[in-house]
């Protein structure tokens, strides 16, 4: 990896995909001796719970809640 101009990198995306790191989430760099580790900003959070943040109010449908209900349901 290289450091821009700008001071960024981009982190591989097989390392972003095993350590659980999606477009959005928020990061924290921090300073560990000689080493930089690059961690969630919400250590308390699991990757499914930063998901479900992300997608909060995002879905659309013309169905009812009863009609959502019944599909779920197998009615």
């Amino acid at each position: 990896m290289r450091l821009n101009s700008k001071g960024q990198v981009t982190i591989p995306a097989q390392l972003r995909h095993a350590y659980g790191f999606v477009e959005g989430d928020e990061v924290e760099v921090v300073a560990d001796g000689a080493t930089l580790r690059i961690v969630h900003s919400d250590a308390g959070g699991s990757r499914e719970a930063r998901l479900v943040q992300r997608m909060r109010g995002r879905a659309n449908t013309a169905q009812t809640t009863d009609e959502l209900m019944a599909l779920l349901r197998d009615d």
